[in-house]
């Protein structure tokens, strides 16, 4: 089981002994031409987690390659890049450039609330994608997909290697005066409350593929973790957590063998889809 940060959710530059406490560091998203992101304000507190409206500010594809990527894999920590873009074209344009030795994983950006979507489905992407680059490719899922399952069988039959789920839900909050508190309207809801969306959607996802699966959403302490390993994850990812304790990493990896202990097994691994079994299928 690999322990990872949630793309967006940490700067492995500024905290670099938070990153090294990851066993693989996920960037930010990376798409082919700089862009500032959304105006302000775009990160707003709820009461059971945030709000972001981002919209995917980076300094582009090339910059990245160039002068950020060195740095980030001079921190001795597998670095996945979580790759966007607004066509099939743009994810393999750019997944063709990072089939480097210094890239561990890519991880398709297929589900940002954010910006407006590629029209080509996530299939098609990473088709595209599988197309230009040996590296391992894992398929960013939203939560809003109506059928998890087939998405991840289409996504898997296309080539992707693994799947990551979930991400952030669609959300908005008002201020005092009735207006919403990010500029943009909604923006991409996490934290806490975003834990059962998460469960669901790993559930579906291990039923539905063999492939490892990146749980993350609402992950606050090790019990968190045990269950979205219960529903099927092979790994775990920390997300909104890490704004409020750097020291997450640490903590819930703790907590999470303990955990383990705790439900009666040997090792995390062990717990995998532990819970696939005990639905039951009730007909009136």
């Amino acid at each position: 089981m690999l322990l990872l940060n949630a793309s967006g959710c940490l700067d492995a530059l500024t905290a670099p002994d938070v990153a090294r406490a990851f066993d693989a560091f996920v960037t930010k998203t990376v798409t082919p031409e700089p862009r500032q992101g959304n105006a302000p304000p775009r990160i707003a507190e709820t009461d059971a987690g945030m709000l972001n409206a981002i919209g995917l500010a980076n300094p582009g594809r090339d910059a990245f390659i160039r002068e950020t990527l060195p740095r980030l894999a001079s921190l001795g920590v597998p670095v996945w890049v979580s790759v966007g873009g607004f066509s099939s074209r743009d994810y393999a344009e750019t997944c063709e450039q990072l089939s480097r030795d210094d890239v561990a994983a890519v991880e398709l950006n297929l589900s940002c609330p954010n910006v407006d979507e590629a029209p080509e489905t996530a299939a098609e992407i990473v088709a595209a994608c599988r197309a230009c680059t040996a590296n391992p490719l894992y398929a960013k899922l939203s939560p809003h997909a109506p059928d998890i399952g087939e998405t991840v069988r289409a996504v898997e039959a296309a080539g992707a290697d693994g799947i990551s789920l979930v991400n952030t839900l669609r959300g908005l909050t008002l201020g005092r005066d009735l207006r919403p508190t990010l500029a943009r309207g909604a923006g991409g809801y996490s934290g806490p409350a975003l834990k059962p969306v998460a469960l669901a959607a790993v559930h579906a996802a291990r039923r539905a593929t063999a492939l490892p699966i990146v749980g993350m959403g609402g992950v606050w302490n090790g019990r968190d973790a045990l269950e979205l390993l219960a529903c099927g994850a092979t790994h775990v990812a920390l997300g909104t957590v890490l704004f409020a304790d750097p020291d997450a990493p640490v903590r819930v990896r703790a907590e999470l063998y303990e955990e383990v202990g705790r439900a009666g097994f040997d090792r995390p691994e062990n717990v995998v889809g532990a819970a696939l079994d005990t639905v039951a299928n009730l007909e009136n």
